[in-house]
């Protein structure tokens, strides 16, 4: 048995002649949680359909949980819990008849015990006779991961799960997940969201069928090798679309009355800088760059697949 829950060579995948995924090699280790980032369109999806067999590739080849993702996808389906993006169970039926029917399609043995353990498991007991149409964002999600979580997987496959919920839900949403990962689940989740970055034992970056970063958050952090410097002052959104077309300047962005500068090389950036921290009533500081800094730094090194 492999240390990889998943490990795959070279996976490609082409639409119209052109290549969506481009030669994608990942492993991710067992029990871990691993973030999938990238802008829309890069090839995440994708990426993970082939990678649990739901999505044969053009090119590559590979394992899922130890079992080949080209000739047996369907024993990996039987051990895979896929999340989609957009919530996708019947609204009209309740929380129990929705996980009753999964259960049924799975082909689970004592259904009625099996899915009333997992409501309480996952905190819908109480929930349980209320139509899924009914509920909330954060509440539809914790339904579509019980779903998900059916055929008591070895690994979930998560795609943007968190869209358009509350932050309290999402936090709800990503203790749940650490637990999964304590208790052996492998998880890889494709987010937008930088704070859920930073809760994943590692993340991968993919940009127009490419990965162009992977590690710790930290090892993301540090490879970039950015500088970014920090100025606080009124009147500061005005400098920004001159910066943006700087060369020396990768990343720009106003929060409130501070801006975030970031650069790959410090001495062009600081002579880039110059003549702003001249301006009188602004302070200036160096501080650690943001993974966000580091994405849209990455961005700005990578081309459009699709141009």
């Amino acid at each position: 048995m492999t240390d990889f829950a998943i490990d795959v060579q070279n996976l490609t995948k082409r639409y119209d002649h052109r290549a969506v995924v481009d030669g994608v090699t990942i492993q991710v280790p067992r029990g871990k949680i691993y973030g999938f980032l990238g802008p829309n369109g890069s090839g995440k999806t994708t990426t993970m359909r082939m990678m649990c067999g739901l999505l044969t590739p053009d090119e590559g080849s590979g394992t899922c949980l130890g079992l080949d993702i080209r000739t047996q996808s369907e024993a990996i389906k039987n051990n895979v819990g896929y999340m989609t993006q957009r919530f996708s169970y019947w609204e009209d039926l309740t929380v129990r008849e929705n996980l009753t029917f999964v259960a049924d399609l799975y082909g689970i043995e004592n259904t009625t015990q099996a899915v009333q353990a997992l409501m309480e498991k996952m905190d819908l007991a109480t929930r349980a006779d209320q139509r899924a149409g009914s509920l909330s964002g954060g509440w539809k999600q914790r339904l579509a991961l019980a779903g998900a979580m059916l055929p008591n997987p070895k690994l979930l496959l998560l795609d943007e799960p968190t869209a358009g919920v509350d932050p309290k839900a999402r936090r709800d949403f990503w203790d749940e997940i650490h637990r999964l990962a304590d208790e052996g689940i492998t998880v890889l989740v494709s987010t937008h969201y930088m704070d859920e970055a930073e809760r994943c034992h590692a993340i991968i970056y993919m940009a127009y069928g490419h990965i162009v970063a992977r590690g710790t958050v930290q090892e993301v952090i540090d490879h970039a090798g950015l500088t970014t410097w920090t100025v606080t002052g009124e009147g500061l959104t005005a400098w920004v679309p001159t910066l943006s077309r700087n060369p020396a300047v990768t990343a720009v962005a106003p929060f409130g009355s501070t801006l975030h500068i970031s650069g790959p090389d410090r001495a062009e950036l600081e002579s880039a800088l110059a003549s702003y921290r001249a301006t009188p009533n602004t302070v200036w500081k160096e501080a650690a760059p943001s993974l966000e800094d580091v994405f849209i730094h990455t961005m700005s090194q990578v081309e459009d697949n699709a141009a």
